[in-house]
């Protein structure tokens, strides 16, 4: 393996920590550093790999920390908030439509309304009839109830399983 300088390493670490491809990391230090170094080179300065076991405490830690840092840098990306989205999508439906292209402009708005409505995110909502809670069975505890209370419970639930069947 190609023996990195402190600055190499500084960067390899970094880049990988911010999710930047071993092959991407691997042509810029040899831009960048004239470091000549493989794809599994480049693996060793990434501590989620098991290449990684022999790096040092210092590098990990900063790896961590540097992914840390760009996952609450991307809120300063504008791309990542609906609104910003949302409104160069409306810019984009505007032209299109202007210029007539109309398999465009509605490509867009479907784009625009599936953003809105949620589709590309995993939250999902399920509601019942009339976007009302759905409703649950009560909850019992069978400890507090009476012998009599219990036979009326399981007689009706007998029920219920013969009808399934």
């Amino acid at each position: 393996m190609a023996k990195l300088t402190h600055d190499a390493k500084v960067f390899a670490v970094t880049s990988l920590a911010c999710w930047d491809t071993p092959t991407s990391v691997m042509k810029k230090l040899k831009e960048d550093f004239d470091i000549d170094i493989t794809v599994q080179g480049v693996s060793a300065y990434n501590p989620t790999l098991v290449q990684a076991k022999h790096l040092s405490e210092n590098l990990v830690k900063l790896f961590w920390d540097t992914r840390a840092a760009f996952l609450d840098d991307v809120k300063s990306v504008g791309i990542s908030h609906r609104v910003t989205r949302i409104r160069r999508l409306h810019r984009m439906a505007d032209r299109a439509e202007e210029s007539g292209n109309m398999v465009l402009a509605a490509s867009l708005l479907e784009q625009a309304a599936k953003e809105m409505g949620n589709s590309y995110t995993n939250r999902r909502e399920l509601t019942g009839a009339d976007g009302k809670p759905i409703e649950t069975a009560a909850k019992i505890d069978i400890t507090k109830l009476s012998d009599e209370a219990l036979k009326e419970i399981l007689a009706a639930t007998e029920g219920d399983e013969e009808e399934q069947s």
